[in-house]
């Protein structure tokens, strides 16, 4: 490709090419060209796209980016998340077969169209695309905002038969760059960038096991297209679906506002809503929503396939208890790391 720099991975005969005025990531260029490169955040914070550089040189566009420690950079590791190359480069990093993208992430332009307030500090963004949506349900994307530097990623709550649409439920955090830009500086029929599908916590209908669904804040979003998507498939159709999702009080859920647009949710799934701190007159769940999980499921938990979204605190409290405490196997707990 000219104008383009050449990525041999090595060891392995493995090339990939970078546009020299793309903009693009290492990550981001290996992944669009189909191959396994092992990630979770995309946005520099869980290290997992580690790598070295053999040869060549590259640009770091987040230098303290907490992904990576001072003793993993002393011995010249990089992220491929936070990197663009300067010139041809061979780079070392162990290629796996389970982060090969089943859509190939792509970078479009896309019309924000809706506006949803679902709570005091949660909204639904709606975007449409002039191509299909391809992505899987769970997964997320990258939003290049105007006057925001670096992507943010957010997790679509919608299903991508809905033709070009990408919808996020996003959670205005104060002074937060990103969502101030979305909640009060965009507007319908501004333009932004979309990169993606990326993430690996995505639906498995072929997995044999029922489905538990846990979200927190707002990990509610990919868990929503999850729920969405587990009910509409004929291959879970004898499948028990439950969709746990926490919040710290009565003010924080919306659970009712999104069952009323896809009632076949309440139908199929079993929805348990729980809040964190104690609120005169409440009558559902109380306490940490692994914790409500737990008593719930009661046994069993080997016989669940998982899914999970929300703060680390949340996502971190859910690995030690079904991982350490309940023996759950790992390939039965899907969740991408953000922090």
């Amino acid at each position: 490709m000219e104008n383009s720099f050449s990525i041999k991975v090595d060891g392995t005969g493995e090339e990939f090419s970078v546009a020299n005025n793309a903009a693009d990531t290492l990550l981001g260029a290996a992944l669009r060209q189909g191959l396994g490169f092992p990630y979770e955040c995309n946005s520099g914070g869980c290290g997992s796209c580690m790598f070295e550089v053999v040869s060549g040189e590259v640009k770091e566009l987040w230098p303290e980016a907490p992904g990576l420690s001072a003793k993993a950079r002393e011995r010249g590791r990089r992220l491929a998340c936070q990197c663009e190359p300067t010139s041809d480069c061979v780079i070392k990093v162990r290629l796996k077969s389970d982060y090969v993208p089943l859509h190939r992430p792509t970078r479009v332009a896309a019309t924000l169209v809706e506006v949803r307030k679902l709570t005091h500090d949660l909204t639904e963004f709606c975007f449409k695309t002039p191509e299909p949506a391809a992505f899987l349900p769970g997964q997320f994307a990258l939003l290049h905002l105007p006057g925001v530097e670096g992507a943010r990623a957010y997790s679509m709550s919608n299903l991508p038969t809905d033709g070009g649409t990408w919808n996020f439920i996003i959670r205005h955090v104060p002074k937060g760059r990103g969502t101030t830009v979305l909640f009060t500086q965009l507007k319908t029929g501004d333009q932004i960038d979309i990169d993606g599908p990326y993430g690996l916590a995505y639906l498995r209908p072929e997995s044999p096991r029922d489905i538990v669904c846990i979200g927190g804040g707002s990990g509610l979003s990919p868990m929503v297209s999850i729920v969405r998507a587990a009910v509409r498939d004929p291959r879970l159709a004898g499948r028990k679906i439950t969709f746990f999702y926490g919040a710290r009080t009565p003010n924080d859920l919306c659970i009712k506002e999104l069952l009323a647009r896809d009632p076949l949710m309440a139908e199929r799934a079993t929805i348990i809503p729980a809040i964190s701190t104690p609120t005169e007159g409440w009558q559902g769940e109380q306490g940490f929503i692994h914790e409500v999980m737990q008593q719930k499921l009661a046994t069993g938990f080997e016989n669940y396939e998982f899914y999970c979204c929300g703060p680390p605190p949340m996502t971190e409290a859910l690995q030690k208890l079904l991982l350490l405490d309940k023996r759950v196997p790992a390939q039965q707990l899907h969740f991408d790391r953000f922090y």
